[in-house]
This record gives C-alpha cells, sequence and structure tokens, in this order.
C-alpha cells in the first residue's frame, strides 16, 4: 500500500498538477518514510480529497508528487461521533488514536463529573494535543476525512447534543445492547457514542441525559476501559452500517 501524506495544497490539484509537501511532511516523507523518486504515494487534504501521484523528487526541505488521478470521498453520513471524557494518564489519548484508526468522524472531549483528569485552564493546550493525535492516526489509517476534535464539553453540552443527534451512553448495568439498536438511525441525524471515565458517569449525569433523548446501552458482559469502550463501539457502528 503506498505511503499516505496529508497537505492543504492537495484541495485543488488536478491529474498532471505538481504538488510540493513542504515543512515537517516534506521531512517526514523523506527522513522518516524515505519515499525516493518514481514511488506511488497517495495525498489527501483531510476534507475528502484523495490524490494517486508519483514522487518526482525528494528532500528533507520538499518532496514533489506528479498527480495521476484524482478521487473526492464524499462525507460519512451519518456522522459516528465519539464523546470522550477525560481520563488520567494517556487513556483518553489510547482512545481517540484507536477510535480514530476505526472510523469516527468527529471526537468531542468531555470534562465529566468524575474525570480525575481536568482540563479547566489547558483546554487549548489539550485540544491542540487531541488534534494532532488524530491527524497522525488519520494519515496512518489512509483516512480521506480527518474527523474533527470539538471543543471541551460539559455535561450540559451534551444535553443539548441528544436533542439534534442519535446519543447512545455507553453504560455497563444497561438493559440494551448497542448490537440491537445500532442500525436504528436512518435519518441522517449524528450517532453520538458517550463514553464516560474511569469512575464511571454519575448517576445525575446518566439522569440528564436520559431525560433529553439519550438511550443507555451496553457492549457485552463485561465492562471495557474508557480507553476502549469508544473503539469498541465504533467498531459496532461501522459494521452494522455498512462500512466495514
Amino acid at each position: 500500500m503506498a505511503l499516505h501524506f496529508v497537505t492543504d495544497a492537495a484541495a485543488s490539484a488536478q491529474s498532471g498538477d505538481v504538488v510540493e509537501l513542504t515543512g515537517s511532511e516534506a521531512h517526514h516523507a523523506s527522513a522518516v518514510r524515505r519515499v525516493r523518486v518514481d514511488e506511488a504515494v497517495t495525498l489527501g487534504d483531510g476534507r475528502g480529497t484523495w490524490l494517486t501521484g508519483l514522487v518526482t523528487a525528494a528532500s528533507p526541505k520538499q518532496v514533489d508528487v506528479r498527480i495521476t488521478a484524482r478521487e473526492d470521498v464524499p462525507a460519512p453520513s451519518p456522522r459516528f461521533v465519539l464523546v470522550q471524557a477525560l481520563a488520567k494518564g494517556d487513556r483518553d489519548e489510547l482512545a481517540v488514536q484507536a477510535a480514530t484508526e476505526l472510523g469516527v468522524d468527529a471526537i468531542v472531549p468531555w470534562q465529566a463529573s468524575r474525570s480525575v483528569s481536568r482540563w479547566d485552564a489547558k483546554a487549548e493546550k489539550g485540544l491542540a494535543r487531541w488534534r494532532t493525535i488524530v491527524r497522525e492516526a488519520a494519515k496512518q489509517a489512509h483516512r480521506a476525512w480527518i474527523p474533527e476534535v470539538e471543543g471541551l464539553a460539559r455535561t450540559a453540552d451534551l444535553v443539548r447534543l441528544a436533542a439534534t443527534s442519535q446519543v447512545f451512553v455507553l453504560e455497563p448495568s444497561a438493559p440494551a445492547r448497542l448490537t440491537a439498536v445500532a442500525t436504528e438511525a436512518s435519518d441522517g441525524r449524528d450517532v453520538v457514542l458517550v463514553v464516560g471515565p474511569e469512575g464511571g458517569i454519575a448517576p445525575e449525569e446518566l439522569s440528564a441525559l436520559e431525560r433529553a433523548g439519550a438511550r443507555q446501552v451496553r457492549l457485552g458482559e463485561t465492562v471495557l476501559r474508557t480507553s476502549t469502550a469508544g473503539a469498541a463501539a465504533i467498531s459496532v457502528l461501522s459494521a452494522a452500517h455498512g462500512r466495514w
């Protein structure tokens, strides 16, 4: 499989054009991935553009790719959105990385009441970190669309989200399985998965979300970590909606 790189210059490129990779992407292509002249690669802009081309020049400062084919990949519908509670250590980052590789379309960081990690004074730094993780994971997975990482959410924001989206709250004690309801959304609304922190979602948060129309579901008989639950749920949705 050809190596994949992301550049804004891909958006307007057509067959026959030469696209220049510069900066960190050129360094990564030439010094880390060691692309060579005449090697086939793919390029994208992270917003649906998919280019195939051949490397015509490669140096740490600039890699030139002559485009041989272009495809415009439509945005996925419905969107799969992961609301991931902040978690201690790197567990939330592992969740974000895996969900991106497995097909999530947007990610919302959630400061739940039981989140040990707090972004109160460092939200911009946390968002930047998650966006970097998502970009790199999307490139690794050869995705035409890079998932959007939205702003830090509180529980009140999730309640409002439930009014316009189909929201599934992952809760081990829920009577319904996600596998049984995963295909119920057929009207184009976002399908939102809410994953709690290490200590689980607080009862008052569960009640507020349920009153807003969210539905509690479980993945199986076992309890998954916050770092793996979202990835498992995205896998279920991908299979149920025919993406896999």
